[in-house]
């Protein structure tokens, strides 16, 4: 790849990259390092690289760095974790964005890369295998399990509602 071909992938898939990095670290400086951290690992393997598949492998780089991320974060963050009962609000200023965020965070990380890959990047099921490293009947089994397991939690917070 070349210098001009990479810059031209920064442009082009760098927002997409940070969206789907900031939806799981809900940390945008964090996001941020991740980001950075993709598009040099890019840089330093730019002749590897074929711009071709550039998108793919941006992607599958921003995967693996993101659990890199998480895990070392995870021990600092194991007191934030815990599941509070949120009371700022009253029930009826309920944001169903904020609602379906929470629920997204309450799924196993590999679920929730799967579902923001398919349903928020529009991947298809062999590019996201690709992209994690997951056969394509995995994914389909993790996307069918996160959309259950959402779908519980979006049925509880109806009922609470009403």
């Amino acid at each position: 790849m070349t210098a001009k071909e990479y810059n031209i992938a920064v442009d082009q898939y760098a927002d997409n990259i940070y969206r789907y990095v900031v939806k799981h670290l809900k940390d945008i400086e964090g996001a941020k390092d991740v980001v950075q951290d993709v598009f040099t690992k890019v840089w330093m393997k730019k002749e590897d690289v074929s711009y071709s598949k550039v998108k793919s492998y941006l992607f599958t780089a921003a995967h693996h760095t993101l659990i890199d991320a998480v895990r070392k974060n995870k021990f600092t963050d194991d007191v934030e974790a815990i599941d509070k009962v949120k009371f700022e609000k009253p029930v009826g200023n309920i944001d169903l964005q904020e609602v379906l965020h929470e629920a997204l965070d309450q799924l196993p990380e590999i679920q929730k890369s799967v579902i923001l890959l398919r349903d928020y990047e529009g991947y298809a099921y062999d590019e996201i295998g690709e992209i994690t490293g997951l056969k394509e009947s995995q994914v389909k089994v993790y996307i069918f399990r996160a959309r259950k397991k959402l779908q519980e939690i979006l049925v509880s917070v109806e009922a609470v509602l009403d």
